[in-house]
């Protein structure tokens, strides 16, 4: 197939890829979401840039040097809703508000500590596999190696 084709497609899916992340992100298979599968999706759709444009490339266009960053925030965010509930004397992951109690919405998304939780599984995923990726890329670079 031609490398170029291959760059137009990777090009035309990226956007795609990334919004249906976040429609896993805020909806996933069941009503909380799934932030391993959003930011795997996330992640997949930059490992194809990497694939068809090179390490170059994507270091230009993308934010990737902020990769462990945001892994980092992603953990940070994940632990600390995590164990915010046994600071509270309940145990660990329970979630707020409590089974029928009112959650505070925006739209139609409603803003509990499970959402939150997703969000920082999300970056995690995302920053870890972003980062590594580019850190392999590196590696490849140093070595002669093209992508």
């Amino acid at each position: 197939m031609n490398p170029l084709a291959i760059r137009a497609v990777t090009n035309l899916m990226l956007a795609p890829t990334l919004v249906v992340a976040v429609a896993v992100l805020v909806k996933g298979y069941a009503d909380t979401g799934d932030g391993f599968a959003a930011g795997a999706i996330a992640a997949l759709g930059i490992v194809a840039q990497y694939v068809a444009h090179g390490a170059g490339a994507v270091r230009q266009a993308f934010p990737v040097r902020w990769a462990p960053g945001v892994a980092v925030a992603g953990l940070a965010l994940a632990l600390a809703v995590a164990l915010q509930a046994p600071l509270r004397g309940e145990p660990l992951l329970t979630h707020e508000p409590a089974p029928g109690a009112e959650p505070v919405k925006l739209g139609t998304l409603e803003l509990i500590t499970a959402v939150a939780f997703d969000v920082g599984v999300f970056l995690l995923v995302l920053g870890a596999v972003v980062a590594i990726l580019d850190a392999l890329a590196g590696a490849l670079d140093g070595a002669g190696v093209e992508p």
